[in-house]
């Protein structure tokens, strides 16, 4: 009786160690320093739509079955004005940037695990290589319709107290951009001509096929 009693002791430790710990989220933002103090700002609390801009639109009532959303934040500039210049003038270049990055990421990339598409191949690496270097001046020139939708200034005090490289003041801007999807598709199929023209190589041009389709999935679909 008593081997029985152990034997089951044994069980019951060894199972409950086996027991999967639960994992528990940490909100780490309240210990996170800045290294700045805000003086000023244009709102008393920062916009969700700086970290967030499509799903901020989406909860606020923006059109976000035919456009799409985009934000961008400056580095501390020396006023208000400049900073919020830059904001809404780099918006676009930013929208341009991340397609390409995008584009260039996916170009090469195999589907689903079969690596049907060698990333080794010189003309997929020649399209990279352009789509890096080339290719987001050109759809930043594409690129219509966008339209700053709101924009969010701060006046921060940095100091090297609190870790930055030396004490000084200075502005940021963020601007918050809309672009019809139509004009994101567009400027999508402006690349995929443009890419096309590069290489005469079947599998690149399979690849770019994919990689736009991606693109045009991920930037312009509609959502129903």
């Amino acid at each position: 009786m008593k081997i029985l009693l152990l034997c089951m002791a044994i069980s019951l430790v060894a199972c409950s160690s086996k027991k999967t710990k639960e994992i528990v989220e940490v909100d780490n933002s309240a210990t996170i320093k800045k290294d700045y103090v805000v003086r000023d700002a244009s709102s008393n609390t920062r916009p969700g739509w700086i970290e967030q801009a499509e799903d901020w639109a989406g909860q606020n009532n923006l059109n976000i079955t035919d456009s799409r959303y985009f934000s961008f934040e400056t580095e501390p500039k020396v006023n208000r004005e400049i900073a919020c210049n830059l904001a809404k003038a780099n918006a676009k270049a930013d929208i341009a940037g991340q397609i390409t990055t995008f584009i260039s990421k996916t170009l090469g990339s195999s589907d689903q695990g079969s690596a049907t598409i060698d990333e080794n191949n010189p003309d997929i690496q020649g399209l990279r290589s352009y789509t890096e270097n080339t290719l987001a001046e050109k759809i930043q020139a594409i690129l219509v319709g966008a339209s700053v939708e709101k924009t969010y200034w701060e006046k921060r005090q940095y100091q090297a107290a609190l870790g930055a490289k030396k004490d000084f003041t200075g502005f940021t801007c963020a601007s918050l951009v809309g672009v019809k999807k139509e004009f994101l598709r567009k400027a999508i199929e402006q690349v995929q001509r443009e890419l096309d023209k590069k290489t005469d190589d079947p599998e690149a041009k399979a690849s770019v096929k994919s990689a736009i389709e991606k693109a045009n999935e991920e930037f312009a679909k509609i959502k129903g």
